[in-house]
């Protein structure tokens, strides 16, 4: 038996893809068998490499399925890569799990609207805009409450996700109090900001949201600096990926950017595949790598935690029928936290619990991330207190 994964390893979402693949060469010697009932079944792991783009992760997929015989896809990709993943799986009948971005753009980026069964091979694991907008407006509330608040959204599928009038960001935040100013998409990479600048300068906002890339935050807080505009409070859900030191960013640490923490080496669970906790997931991939841990390790590592498990409790597992429905029925406790496929917000979709975090100044000029925040997860305490501006 064989479990795929589609990886983005080269292009320009090949950093997005570091985790995945530390977490197969880490598992790989470690799932060489499961688990049947009394039976012992081989079991290995293939890759392959998405490029970075739509058709090669289709490609990808093609490849695992007809090269490698596989029972089962996972991956991590970007918003505009992993749809495609997922509907290759959807199409060819493969049992599919997924990760990395709110479920909503998940489903709207297919096609699909929530509450709705639209799919019967893929499953997908996150948190939602609806949670991401709970835990920033707990952090504008700390510069005061009903805010009037700065929306930096580009064009694509996280600003299209993001403004959905049902299933986005906007009915949660503004059901809190708070007034949200939107200029309109913005095309990425962005080439300058002066008009949204100018929008949240006339409506007095004093916080900013946004979804931006490192390299289009950093040149929107340069030209708000340029023209006054200086915000109290950003949240950025897009930064936290790869928060990366640079001529370009390196201002981006001091005005101390919060965010959204979904897994941390703080986080209080194990792995259900060797019982690693978080905190040595982090240890392993640091030490392995030579690079800080990042959000996307504890939830690359679950995706394959999760495919084994359906392998091992499908009624049987070289059936992809059988595993499909095995992921539908999945439970399971792993270092990302507990997952269940039975009652999540909408059929096929699992949550994870989302807290509060900021960027903070750290040593050799790498930002470190403090919890500031844990309503939704009491059991990680926060270790700093949230900094707002004058």
């Amino acid at each position: 038996m064989c479990i795929g994964a589609v990886v983005p390893r080269t292009g320009r979402l090949a950093r997005l893809g570091d985790p995945l693949a530390f977490v197969l060469e880490r598992l790989a010697p470690r799932l060489t068998h499961l688990a049947h009932g009394s039976r012992r079944l081989p079991l290995r792991l293939a890759w392959r490499d998405s490029r970075s783009d739509a058709d090669g992760a289709r490609r990808a997929v093609a490849e695992l399925v007809r090269d490698e015989g596989v029972q089962a896809v996972v991956t991590t990709d970007g918003t505009r890569v992993l749809p495609a993943v997922a509907d290759s799986c959807e199409v060819l009948g493969i049992p599919c799990v997924s990760t990395a971005f709110p479920w909503q753009t998940y489903l709207l980026g297919r096609g699909a609207e929530p509450a709705a069964r639209p799919f019967r091979w893929t499953y997908h694991f996150a948190w939602g805009l609806d949670d991401i907008a709970a835990v920033f407006a707990e952090m504008w509330e700390r510069v005061g409450p009903r805010r009037t608040v700065g929306c930096l959204w580009n064009d694509g599928p996280q600003g299209h996700s993001l403004r959905h009038p049902r299933h986005g960001f906007v009915p949660v935040a503004t059901a809190r109090g708070h007034t949200l100013v939107d200029p309109g998409g913005y095309r990425e990479p962005a080439t300058g900001f002066e008009q949204c600048v100018r929008r949240f300068q006339e409506a007095g906002a004093d916080v900013v949201t946004s979804a931006a890339t490192v390299e289009d935050l950093a040149l929107f807080h340069r030209q708000a600096h340029e023209a006054g505009l200086r915000p109290r409070l950003i949240t950025c859900s897009r930064w936290l990926a790869q928060p990366r030191a640079s001529p370009h960013t390196d201002g981006l640490a001091n005005t101390r950017i919060a965010t959204l923490v979904y897994w941390s080496p703080r986080h209080p669970f194990r792995s259900s595949v060797d019982d690693t906790t978080a905190a040595a997931l982090a240890r392993d991939y640091r030490r392995s790598t030579g690079k800080p841990w990042l959000q996307l390790l504890g939830p690359a590592h679950a995706l394959l935690e999760v495919a084994a498990h359906a392998l091992a409790t499908a009624a049987d597992p070289t059936d992809r029928r059988a595993v499909a429905e095995a992921l539908g029925r999945t439970r399971l406790d792993t270092v990302a936290g507990p997952l269940d496929f039975t009652c999540g917000p909408t059929p096929n979709v699992a949550l994870l619990p989302l807290i509060g975090g900021q960027w903070r100044p750290g040593p050799g000029r790498q930002p470190e991330l403090a919890v500031v925040t844990n309503t939704r997860l009491p059991g990680v305490a926060p270790d700093a207190r949230l900094t707002v501006g004058l």
